[in-house]
C-alpha cells in the first residue's frame, strides 16, 4: 500500500476500504459478514458497524442511476437491432441485478466508512430549555 493510498491516520483511503469491506479504524477485512451485510462489529478492533445508521439511502439511489442507464441501453439495443423482447429480458434483468449488487455493496462500505470518519451523528438540538 502507497503512501497516498493512506489516510492522514494510516488507515486506507475512502475508496479502497469499502471496495475491501476494510474496518474504518483499523483496516481490518472485517466490513461485511455477509455480500452486502455489515459484521456487528469488527473482529479486530471491537468498533461497532450496528452503531452506524447506513439506512436504504444507497439502494434507492442505485436503483434509480442503473436502472436509467438499463433502460437507454435498452432502448438504443432495440432502435438499433430490434430483438424479441425476450433478448431484452435475458440482457437487462441478469445486467441490472449484477450492478445493484456490486454497486451497494460498495455504496453502503462508503457511507459507514464516511459516517466514521466525519463522527456523523443523528442531529440534536443545541439547547432544548430553549424553545420560546
Amino acid at each position: 500500500m502507497t503512501k497516498t493510498e493512506l489516510s492522514d491516520k494510516g488507515q486506507p483511503g475512502l475508496v479502497r476500504a469499502a471496495l475491501f469491506g476494510l474496518c474504518p479504524d483499523c483496516g481490518a477485512k472485517t466490513l461485511f459478514a455477509e455480500p452486502i451485510g455489515f459484521a456487528d462489529q469488527c473482529d479486530d478492533c471491537g468498533l461497532d458497524y450496528s452503531a452506524f445508521n447506513v439506512g436504504d439511502g444507497p439502494a434507492a439511489l442505485l436503483t434509480m442511476a442503473i436502472g436509467a442507464l438499463i433502460i437507454t441501453a435498452a432502448i438504443n439495443l432495440d432502435i438499433a437491432l430490434r430483438p424479441p423482447f425476450w433478448v431484452h429480458v435475458v440482457i437487462w434483468v441478469p445486467l441490472t441485478a449484477i450492478l445493484v449488487f456490486l454497486s451497494l455493496r460498495f455504496a453502503k462500505g462508503a457511507l459507514l466508512i464516511a459516517e466514521h470518519r466525519n463522527k456523523a451523528k443523528e442531529g440534536q438540538l443545541a439547547d432544548k430549555d430553549n424553545d420560546a
